[in-house]
């Protein structure tokens, strides 16, 4: 099966017009000799015997391949058509995201490396282009399909899928994309708000600059629904600058424009970098003015109490796996989540594709950003998921949608934490290293049980009867020193110290609507005892008066699993506005 490839902006955050969709058809080659590097294949001039749908993995039904074996090296080949307007410009190449590690060249030349399955990289690629036009684009692939050290997710390390483990995801799943900018331009921009001042700090990261002899100077103009609020112009003389704007014009000392999810505003930016007076580069981009804090061992969204009601997302598409098979698509899992009185979603175990943070910013729903975890902990585990991580958050910084961090979940990756020393300073040093990076945003240290230090104190606990739920969260005392999964809360020396407290997995509740087989963790038998199981599980979380949000599991159902809300092809197991009511506790 083929699909028309995903043909909208991948990076909606930092928009030029001058881009090339590179996704559709693309030679491919499985190198399960892994003879490819030995015989020249990045410079192979014969075509590959198969071809592949980019961005859909090959294990994926759009791929138009669908083959879930072990096939850990994997090649593509396409021509590279460079527009002719590109000339005088540098011309970058984009990856959404390459599972697990990626080498590309254009005309045999190396042009970029990477690892990290799941973050962006970029290359310039002028200096490797040829004058005649005939340039050939060669990435090789390799997974470690059995590597229970590898930030990995739910992508299982056995070849069938089974229990809570998924279909493997391999070589190009996002993306990819070609762009030209000029010697001067910006690489990136970093915006972080202050609702309290009502002011937005920037900053721009630019290229180009100390090469350049003559004047560059940043415009940098902000509107509100259409209406201009701020312009600064500065002069830049370093490949960095920071600026902190004042916005005009706003009433109810400013609640009016903030973003929550039931309003979801958001300002647009563009700007305009100016060489000798000459235009070198124009983006468009939109910040969220919002604030996350704690007060008084409360979760408060722009200064006031809020409680969260989250779902668990993984991501996951009957025929696409990890990658959506559409905007549309993504769109709609926004749609049908608030739709069903939820406010926020807990993505898992994925670092989610730009495009649905985007509809997060853009239609009002809270994102817990999570790192895609390692099984097993090792030296080389621990390099691995530090530098993704920190790609991660730098991708991801700018989105108002994203309110919590959780680099670890349920002590995936640190499977000894309750005893192990190293392990336990592994998952205090990322809370740290996240908090260094970005210190507008909570920090889970280890979701569920065996924390270590943590801003929030999560609880995973799929009880499915009605009272034991109301007296195990009828008082804080109760709520931490339960054992749900007959885990510690807390480990390390580490206690609970006034945190907020929520239950972040819990429901799971098995309901069978479709032809897909599957588990859960309770099991209904009809449409009224669905909807009774998920009041006995939602109500006492709601009305505890200890609880301040939950997570329930799960959006979909997902391969073997059918605990969803939706089926895996999204349909509703019983009327959205029956789910919706009982967020609402009608």
């Amino acid at each position: 099966m083929t699909s028309m490839p995903r043909a909208e902006y991948p990076r909606p955050q930092f928009n030029r017009d001058a881009w090339v969709n590179l996704n559709g058809t693309w030679e491919f080659e499985f190198d399960d000799a892994r003879a490819g590097n030995r015989e020249g294949w990045h410079d192979r001039k014969t075509p590959f015997s198969r071809t592949i749908q980019v961005p859909f993995s090959f294990e994926s039904e759009l791929s138009g391949i669908g083959d879930p074996g072990f096939h850990d090296v994997v090649w593509y080949r396409r021509k590279l058509e460079v527009p002719a307007h590109y000339a005088g410009k540098r011309v970058v190449l984009h990856f959404g995201a390459v599972d697990y590690e990626a080498q590309v060249w254009v005309n045999g030349r190396l042009v970029a490396s990477h690892e990290g399955g799941h973050t962006p990289f970029q290359a310039d690629i002028t200096d490797a282009l040829r004058t005649d036009g005939d340039n050939v684009l060669v990435v090789r692939a390799e997974d470690y399909g059995t590597d229970v050290f590898l930030p990995r997710g739910k992508q299982f390390w056995e070849e069938q899928s089974r229990a809570i483990w998924y279909t493997r995801t391999t070589g190009i799943w996002q993306t990819v994309w070609m762009e030209a900018v000029s010697p001067v331009h910006l690489r990136n921009v970093k915006f972080t708000p202050n609702i309290d001042a009502n002011e937005i700090g920037i900053r721009a990261f630019l290229a180009g600059v100390a090469e350049t002899t003559g004047s560059v100077r940043l415009q940098v103009r902000i509107s509100f629904a259409g209406n201009e609020v701020a312009f600064d112009e500065f002069t830049v003389r370093a490949g960095e600058e920071s600026r902190t704007i004042r916005l005009s014009g706003l009433n109810d000392h400013g609640m009016d424009r903030l973003w929550w999810p039931e309003r979801p505003n958001l300002y647009d930016v563009e700007f305009v970098l100016l060489a000798d007076d000459q235009e070198t580069d124009r983006v468009q981009s939109y910040f969220g003015m919002r604030k996350v804090s704690l007060e008084n061992g409360k979760f408060n969204l722009n200064n006031r109490p809020y409680f969260m009601k989250l779902v668990l997302d993984q991501g996951y598409f009957p025929q696409g796996n990890l990658t959506p098979p559409s905007d549309d698509a993504i769109r709609e899992d926004v749609e049908l989540t608030k739709a069903m009185g939820f406010n926020g979603a807990r993505k898992h175990q994925k670092i989610e594709d730009p495009r649905y943070l985007y509809w997060c910013d853009k239609l009002g729903l809270l994102v817990w950003g999570e790192m895609a975890n390692a099984y097993d902990y090792s030296e080389a585990y621990s390099r691995r998921m530090t530098k993704e991580w920190q790609e991660a958050i730098e991708r991801d910084y700018n989105h108002p949608s994203i309110v919590v961090w959780v680099p670890l979940n349920e002590s995936w990756g640190v499977p000894n934490i309750q005893i192990d020393v190293r392990q336990q300073q592994h998952a205090l040093a990322m809370y740290h290293l996240t908090k260094s990076l970005d210190t507008t945003r909570l920090v889970v240290s280890n979701d569920g049980w065996e924390m270590v230090a943590t801003d929030l104190y999560n609880i995973h606990d799929y009880e499915w009867r009605r009272e034991v739920l109301e007296a195990r969260y009828g008082s804080v005392e109760n709520a931490v020193s339960a054992m749900p999964a007959n885990r510690r809360l807390s480990v390390g020396g580490f206690a609970y110290d006034g945190q907020p407290i929520l239950v972040t997995e819990f429901g799971g509740i098995a309901y069978k609507k479709s032809d897909w087989e599957g588990w859960g963790y309770s099991g209904a038998s009809s449409d009224e005892d669905f909807e009774q199981r998920l009041r006995n599980v939602i109500q006492p979380l709601l009305r505890s008066g200890v609880v301040q949000g939950y997570c329930y599991t799960q959006l979909t159902d997902v391969e073997q699993e059918i605990n969803g809300l939706l089926t895996y092809d999204r349909k509703p197991k019983i009327a959205l506005e029956l789910i919706k009511a009982i967020n609402e506790d009608k």
